[in-house]
């Protein structure tokens, strides 16, 4: 049996397939679309759309995976503006992982047309052509990273899109995001699915700033970050929705404007709050070395000891209040 063969296509609700990661005991995306994920989680709060029309963008897309926050990224940006230069740099630790997609035909039923690219940085991990340079690290990203960042890479766009913190500590860690954050131009976004305390936490500690964006398929927010300084953090425009493509699923307005806003969407009141507790605690790795279970290990020793306020009771108090809003 081949790596490839350890990958079965699973059906999500949007029409578009996913995998299931044995190693990490999760799927890579969730059952409410695949597909809708990276456009809505990532393409949209980094607001590449609007930043199109410069000469050049450059993305770095943290835990490739299949392919498809970068496959979404290219389609967005050349949509507005077919002769902008892409540089993408993906990191990924199972090769198997992009080849498999390419194997199993996952992008027939996008209509897409870059699965060429895809197919090439998946099996060579190079692409060099003339609107596109691509190029896929294959190994821990802690390590990766590094690399990227010694070669004076500034990412317009910052795709963090690891499996959950619970399950992959590693990437979620203050001292990988700091390196993360070297890597990030400084007019750049950086989006992730994630809102757990810990994970805005490291952002903020890597000297970042942050907002939450929609929900996507679930309850909870995801967030995205950028360099403090660049924009004052206020309202949002109002929610609405808009047709980018016709085969784009609809974002918000205030996830696609014309024009890069200036304006984080804000943390709600429970967030800032969520923020004080001990689920607030990073997760920790100071060499860039540590194996996922002293990451986990270190930080629950450290709740333990915290004379912050308990997860728990904050939880409490925000689920009576929601039920009051309710009644």
């Amino acid at each position: 049996m081949s790596d490839l063969d350890n990958f079965t296509p699973k059906p999500t609700a949007d029409g578009s397939f996913t995998f299931f990661s044995h190693e990490f005991g999760e799927s890579f995306h969730s059952h409410y679309g695949a597909r809708q994920e990276s456009f809505l989680k990532f393409v949209g709060p980094t607001q590449l759309q609007g930043r199109a029309n410069k000469p050049t963008l450059r993305l770095l897309d943290v835990c490739y995976g299949l392919g498809y926050n970068t496959a979404a990224a290219l389609q967005a940006i050349w949509a507005v503006n077919p002769n902008c230069y892409v540089e993408v740099i993906g990191l990924e630790m199972n090769a198997a992982v992009p080849q498999a997609a390419i194997a199993h035909g996952l992008f027939d039923n996008w209509g897409y047309e870059y699965t060429q690219i895809l197919t090439q940085l998946a099996f060579n991990h190079q692409v060099l052509q003339h609107r596109l340079k691509a190029t896929l690290f294959i190994g821990d990203a802690r390590n990766s990273i590094k690399f990227v960042n010694d070669s004076g890479f500034q990412a317009d766009a910052i795709f963090l899109d690891p499996f959950s913190p619970p399950h992959c500590p590693q990437l979620w860690t203050v001292e990988f995001i700091k390196e993360l954050s070297m890597s990030l131009d400084v007019s750049g976004l950086l989006a992730t699915y994630s809102c757990a305390a810990a994970v805005r936490t490291a952002l903020l500690a890597a000297g970042l700033e942050i907002g939450s964006t929609p929900p996507v398929g679930r309850k909870t927010p995801g967030t995205v970050a950028r360099h403090q300084g660049v924009g004052g953090v206020g309202e949002a425009q109002e929610v609405g929705e808009q047709r980018i493509s016709p085969s784009f699923p609809s974002l918000p307005h205030s996830l696609t404007p014309s024009s890069p806003s200036s304006v984080l969407p804000p943390l709600s009141q429970a967030e800032h709050e969520h923020l004080l507790t001990r689920a607030a605690i990073a997760y920790r790795d100071p060499q860039l070395c540590d194996t996922a279970d002293v990451i986990l290990r270190r930080r629950q020793q450290e709740q333990q000891a915290s004379f912050l306020e308990p997860t728990s009771r904050w939880r409490k108090r925000w689920l009576s209040k929601s039920l009051l809003e309710v009644l």
